[in-house]
C-alpha cells in the first residue's frame, strides 16, 4: 500500500511560481513510478510530469516544458513539482500519483495510487 499526500497549492498571480510537494509512504514506494496530473473543472484529468525514483528520469507534458520541473528526494520520499510563469489555464487540482512499474505511461487509469489533490488557482 502506498499513501500520497500533496501540499503547496494556493492562489497565485499570473506569471508567479509555485512548488507542489508530494509525500509518499509505503514499504516499497521507491520502486514506483511517480507522476503529477491535473484536473480543471469540466475537463478530464491530464498528465503533467513524471519521474522515476531510481534514475530520476523525467518526462513532461508539452504545456509544462520550459517552465517547470519535477524532482524527487529519495531520502525523504518526496516528489516535487516546480511550476513557473503560471497562467490562468494552469488552474486545476493537482494530483500526485504512483504506478507500480518503471514504464512511462500518461493515462490516469493505469496509476495505482492517488493523493487527495491540491488546488492551484492562477489569477489574472
Amino acid at each position: 500500500q502506498v499513501q500520497l499526500v500533496e501540499s503547496g497549492g494556493g492562489l497565485v498571480q499570473a506569471g508567479g511560481s509555485l512548488r507542489l510537494s508530494c509525500a509518499a509512504s509505503g514499504r516499497t514506494v521507491n520502486s514506483y513510478f511517480m507522476a503529477w496530473f491535473r484536473q480543471a473543472p469540466g475537463k478530464e484529468r491530464e498528465f503533467v510530469a513524471s519521474i522515476t525514483w531510481s534514475s530520476g528520469r523525467t518526462y513532461y507534458a508539452d504545456f509544462l516544458k520550459g517552465r517547470g520541473a519535477i524532482s524527487r528526494d529519495n531520502a525523504k520520499n518526496m516528489v516535487y513539482l516546480q511550476m513557473n510563469s503560471l497562467k490562468p489555464e494552469d488552474t486545476a487540482v493537482y494530483y500526485c500519483a504512483a504506478r507500480k512499474s518503471s514504464v512511462l505511461v500518461t493515462t490516469p487509469p493505469l496509476y495505482n495510487y492517488w493523493g487527495q489533490g491540491t488546488q492551484v488557482t492562477v489569477s489574472t
